[in-house]
């Protein structure tokens, strides 16, 4: 697999609370846009998300933005 999987062509916007969050790069967690551990035996890797105070997200789900995990329109070009 070199290539993510496309979730989705729109962000889920969320509200997150404080905490420590890992963000799916790969497309295939069950559990998205959080990692769930199914990129076992691919090169990707969930991205670390921490949150200092509650706050209103945007989080990529076309698995193709720059500004990882934070979605970045890049959902339109696809």
């Amino acid at each position: 697999m070199t290539e993510p999987k496309i979730v989705d062509k729109k962000p889920t916007v969320m509200t997150l609370e404080p905490g420590k969050y890992f963000w799916c790069s790969c497309g295939l967690s069950e559990n998205q846009p959080f990692c769930n551990g199914a990129h076992t035996g691919t090169e990707f890797t969930p991205v670390a998300l921490e949150v200092t105070e509650t706050k209103q997200v945007a989080l990529c789900l076309c698995k193709n933005t720059q500004n990882v995990p934070f979605c970045d329109g890049a959902h339109a070009r696809l």
